[in-house]
């Protein structure tokens, strides 16, 4: 685990939990504030369940983001590790989300009141993940917004394939090797959700919270603001 960058792990972690929110909790993104407006309006004019978490998942995503952005402010004034900080933050709502999984699921059957604390829990492990990668991790291609990183890849090909032969060109190649590994984890991550949704739902949240507990050991390509 030492080998695999902190990078590719969270945008593993970061399709993974997308999706299974997604396909347990009636629609709600965890980790892609737009798609919650698209899934709310859907569910006000056709109806539906799920709508109080898809509203709610904006302000509890900006203040998720806006105190992790203090606390590491303070901690960093402090002296103190703000990335293991954070990623310590990230691992006990995760590890939360999945002991409340595994007691209340499958979410297509609890109470209206449960699918709202496992949204907010995953929303709120969603925004940490976000914050720190902003922070601390600029420099690596983003773990939980795939658009784009696409759009790059599709303009840095053009660039090799059609630009000057040069400095920019090489910069572009290296840009597009670190963000298909992003996007074919964060794919990955897509796939093993919607597999074990289906095979094993109470357990399903169990993979991301473990998986999360080997980000301390992850290889950290571009450190930065700690």
């Amino acid at each position: 685990m030492k080998r695999v960058p902190l990078s590719v792990l969270l945008s593993f972690n970061g399709g993974y939990v997308d999706t299974a929110g997604f396909l347990a909790l009636q629609g709600l993104f965890p980790a892609h504030v737009t798609g919650n407006f698209v899934t709310l309006g859907a569910t006000l004019v056709m109806g539906g369940s799920g709508a109080l978490p898809k509203l709610l998942a904006l302000p509890v995503f900006c203040l998720v983001i806006l105190v992790s952005r203090i606390v590491g402010l303070m901690l960093h004034k402090a002296g103190r590790p703000v990335l293991k900080c954070l990623l310590a933050t990230k691992v006990v709502l995760l590890i939360a989300a999945a002991i409340f999984s595994v007691v209340h699921g499958p979410f297509s059957s609890a109470t209206a009141i449960a699918n709202l604390v496992m949204g907010m829990t995953l929303v709120s492990a969603m925004a940490v993940q976000n914050a720190l990668h902003r922070v601390h991790l600029a420099k690596s291609p983003p773990s939980t917004l795939m658009t784009g990183t696409t759009t790059q890849i599709m303009l840095d090909l053009a660039e090799i394939m059609a630009g000057e032969k040069g400095e920019s060109s090489t910069q572009a190649l290296g840009r597009v090797k670190r963000m298909i590994v992003a996007v074919a984890a964060f794919a990955l991550g897509c796939a093993c959700a919607a597999l074990a949704i289906v095979s094993i739902p109470l357990w399903a949240f169990v993979i991301p919270a473990v998986l999360s507990v080997f980000s301390f050991v992850a290889r950290v390509e571009t450190p930065e603001g700690d």
